[in-house]
């Protein structure tokens, strides 16, 4: 077993035995038996690195981190909206097209996390509708209902952070979609600058990661 620079195991490489003669050979049954040997003690250090307390380090899973650094509105309340993107944090086998699909490149069971800051600026209390989409067409039962109270004050809105993960089943090469509905189009979802005194980070105005949790079940019921 080795480690290469990306961290990543390599395989022990399967030993050449030869032909064994029609005759008893000691030298060759020696030099079998000592490549097997070789072979098999990589293999089980292989297999320990794997499965050991720190295993998981090895593994390599697809995954995506994605925000978005703008504002998102609603120019009314009929149609459905899809969540999109500026920035891709992390990447390897989901990646992001046309603004708001993530794509995957592997089959897989995939758990899909958001993170969304909303913001009511009315004087009324609000919902807003979040739900995912597969390849274009509507998860059955994805739906969640964030409720806002009304705005604090004139220019003083109310803000809240709607944050969900959900699995899903996905093919390769096919994407999802984080979807939103309000109710109001005075409710947006709103980005904002960095802070001082303190000092505080950017607020994204979206986040999400979309990571590979295990192969499809190839079992029936």
């Amino acid at each position: 077993m080795a480690l290469n620079l990306d961290q990543q195991i390599t395989p022990p490489a399967t030993p050449n035995l030869g032909t064994p003669s029609a005759v008893y050979d000691e030298r060759f049954l020696s030099q079998s038996f000592g490549g097997m040997n070789v072979y098999f003690s990589k293999l089980t250090a292989l297999f320990s690195a794997l499965f050991g307390r720190r295993g998981g380090k090895w593994i390599n899973s697809p995954y995506g981190a994605f925000q978005d650094g703008t504002d998102q509105v609603a120019a009314n309340t009929t149609t459905a909206y899809a969540i999109t993107f500026d920035t891709t944090d992390f990447s390897n086998g989901v990646t992001l097209s046309n603004s708001s699909r993530l794509n995957v490149a592997q089959a897989g069971i995939y758990n899909l996390q958001f993170s969304i800051q909303f913001t009511n600026t009315t004087n009324a209390s609000q919902d807003v509708d979040v739900w995912f989409r597969k390849n274009g067409t509507n998860i059955d039962k994805s739906n969640s209902r964030f409720g806002f109270a009304p705005r604090k004050g004139a220019g003083d809105p109310y803000h809240t952070i709607a944050a969900l993960n959900f699995f899903v089943s996905l093919a390769a090469n096919d994407y999802v979609q984080i979807m939103w509905r309000p109710t109001d189009v005075g409710v947006s979802i709103e980005h904002y600058a960095a802070s001082s005194s303190p000092t505080r980070p950017v607020v994204p105005s979206v986040i999400a990661t979309l990571t590979f949790v295990s192969n499809l079940s190839t079992e029936t019921a």
